[in-house]
């Protein structure tokens, strides 16, 4: 088999992003992390994630504006969006930038990982990969 997946954790809480990336790594996936939008693009662009899992409410440039821009730099990955938001304009913004997921925080930790697990998959029957 090939290299595992990888897995891009986006998110201002530190917590947040110790949590996830510890859950990822001992599911198998590489995994980086970034604190806003900008260190996420400068991110996408290095380490060329499977799937991105990106908070909306960040500093420096939030996930709204980070979405479509990561789909313009890498169309395939796919991007899970977490948010304790519920905002339904917000909702729909997320959906029509191009996000692949959202879940709402507090997030099941089951519900993530079941969630990345198929967006991998699913990149891997779509890209051959």
């Amino acid at each position: 088999m090939g290299n595992p997946p990888k897995v891009l954790i986006v998110d201002d809480e530190t917590g947040v992003r110790l949590l996830l990336e510890l859950v990822f790594r001992e599911e198998g996936y590489q995994v980086a992390v970034a604190a806003n939008g900008m260190e996420a693009l400068q991110k996408v662009r290095s380490f060329q994630p499977d799937v991105v899992v990106m908070d909306i409410k960040m500093p420096v440039m939030d996930g709204l504006e980070t979405l479509p821009r990561i789909k313009a730099l890498s169309p395939p990955t796919k991007v899970v969006i977490i948010t304790a938001y519920l905002e339904a304009a917000t909702i729909k913004q997320v959906w029509e930038r191009g996000a692949s997921e959202f879940l709402y925080k507090p997030f099941d930790i089951m519900d993530i990982k079941m969630t990345v697990r198929r967006l991998v998959e699913e990149k891997g029957q779509a890209y051959g990969t």
